[in-house]
């Protein structure tokens, strides 16, 4: 991803003319939820600008110039009621030292929801929350069956190729983020150097808290320029999966 982030965090790369992070905070926001945290690293002031000039780059406005300067947004836009807090958790700080920096702003509630920002999903959040309400214990992650990277052959004791599979899926599952933590979870992060998906995480494991949402939908991590590519395309022919809001 390298020709996108040498000059912008990822979470900024554009989908059809918008962040990903943009899409994934509408996907959560179609199920009810639009209070975010945003744990901000690599040019994190990037993001910022990107929210503070929100809606001058999303609405016609009207400005008088001078000492009265006034300016008056003239539309609306779906996101009128997102909450979006933007908060600063070190350019070096791992995936759980950037849980624990953000931890003051989480709500009251004794649950939270939290995903990376590179991978989009029709992960239904409803049917997920559901889920883990229903299992009681301290934390669910999301996973799904990736597809191999590679052409499956089915050979015969005479060489002679039977089948040819196009890359199947797994009958393994792997992380797709889009995690629900009880406040607990808190308690297994240390410092800054906590990456989530180690010690917390198999420390939730092994103590029997942590359970597997399986997602049999569709979900695409954008770690390469070809996914790039190819999830743009998915938008360019109005066949987005993950788009669930209208």
């Amino acid at each position: 991803m390298r020709e996108e982030t040498e000059f912008r965090p990822k979470p900024l790369v554009d989908i059809g003319g918008k962040p990903i992070l943009w899409h994934i905070m509408k996907v959560y926001a179609h199920y009810g939820y639009r209070e975010f945290v945003l744990c901000l690293g690599y040019k994190g002031s990037m993001i910022k600008e990107y929210f503070l000039n929100y809606e001058a780059m999303n609405n016609d406005f009207t400005i008088c110039l001078g000492k009265q300067a006034e300016i008056k947004y003239n539309d609306t836009h779906p996101e009128q009621d997102f909450y979006v807090t933007l908060a600063e958790t070190g350019p070096d700080s791992m995936t759980g030292g950037r849980l624990k920096r953000v931890s003051k702003y989480l709500q009251d509630d004794d649950r939270f929801l939290i995903t990376y920002g590179d991978g989009v999903s029709d992960v239904n959040i409803d049917k997920l929350m559901e889920f883990h309400r229903s299992h009681g214990k301290l934390a669910t992650v999301t996973t799904f069956r990736p597809a191999s990277r590679f052409g499956i052959l089915d050979i015969n004791e005479s060489h002679q190729v039977k089948n040819f599979i196009e890359k199947p899926k797994s009958d393994a599952w792997a992380s797709a983020g889009y995690f629900v933590f009880e406040k607990k979870v808190l308690d297994y992060l240390d410092d800054d150097a906590t990456v989530l998906e180690k010690e917390p995480l198999e420390r939730l494991a092994e103590e029997g808290q942590l359970m597997a949402y399986q997602h049999e939908g569709f979900f695409y991590a954008m770690d390469t320029f070809r996914e790039y590519q190819m999830l743009n395309d998915l938008w360019k022919s109005g066949e987005a999966p993950w788009k669930s809001w209208t």
